[in-house]
């Protein structure tokens, strides 16, 4: 076996100064693949850059909205992924309370065929903030495995999730990841070997070395099989706060030469999907 790794941009559609960001990115090669927002304002123009490139985005299952940002609204008529004012909640515990199963499944077929309508039939899925997973209260992991299941769809859930959480699970969480990926295995669900972000703030890394150097030392732990690194990058003005800060220096370590050193380096294969 060899090494091989997607290199992902997220949140593509989040806003316009992601999207171009993101775009870009995809224009000169420096992510492999990408994944899309369906609901905010900048959707549309995202869904058309993409198509303009010739990239196929994976779904972001969008189910939380974001705060700094315009309200973004659910696809379907689903009653419990909305708040009362009809927008997406920017708090994913509460959608993690409230949310029925029916409800968000619904939202992400709604999703699944706002991207069909537009000429980007997915091959995969996964979950914008993490609510499908089960992270802020209540999971539909194995409902969302069942749905992708049923519409050939590749899923986010990696075979090892140590590298992800930066250790092992605990007990309770190892078993239910340990569930889920046998439910994948069983539905015939691809999953890719591990998964890696950056999970910490502006002010944790305290600078954009140390960030690199993070990733520098994830890619050279990634095991054999096909992996996934996704970042968020984009412009610090587009993000409010000192996420935005991360985000930019994302952006930076995805044309760093140092980094494009590592991945020779390594030999690590970047590739486009783990499925095919």
């Amino acid at each position: 076996m060899t090494r091989r790794v997607v290199i992902t941009a997220d949140d593509l559609g989040r806003e316009p100064g992601s999207t171009e960001v993101i775009l870009a990115l995809l224009a000169e090669g420096l992510v492999s693949a990408s994944t899309l927002i369906c609901v905010s304002p900048a959707s549309s123009r995202a869904a058309a850059g993409a198509m303009a490139l010739g990239v196929l985005p994976r779904l972001h299952v969008t189910l939380t909205g974001e705060g700094g940002l315009p309200s973004w609204r659910p696809l379907s008529a689903a009653a419990t992924v909305a708040e009362p004012d009809g927008a997406l909640s920017v708090d994913p515990f509460a959608l993690g309370a409230r949310g029925e199963t029916k409800d968000v499944i619904e939202e992400s077929q709604a999703q699944l065929e706002w991207m069909s309508e537009r000429g980007l039939v997915p091959e995969a899925a996964d979950s914008h903030a993490g609510t499908l997973y089960g992270l802020h209260g209540r999971s539909w992991l194995a409902e969302a495995l069942q749905w992708c299941a049923g519409h050939g769809l590749a899923f986010r859930l990696p075979r090892d999730a140590g590298p992800y959480f930066g250790g092992p699970l605990p007990p309770p969480l190892a078993a239910a990841h340990e569930q889920a990926v046998a439910l994948a295995d069983s539905l015939g669900v691809s999953i890719p070997r591990t998964i890696a972000t950056n999970r910490r703030t502006a002010a944790e890394l305290g600078s954009y070395e140390r960030l690199r150097d993070d990733y520098l030392r994830r890619l050279g732990e990634l095991p054999e099989g096909t992996s996934e690194l996704f970042l968020h990058p984009s412009r610090e003005d587009a993000v409010a706060g000192p996420d935005g800060i991360v985000r930019a220096w994302e952006t930076r370590l995805l044309r760093d030469p140092v980094w494009h050193r590592a991945l020779e380096r390594e030999q690590v294969e970047v590739v486009k999907d783990w499925w095919s």
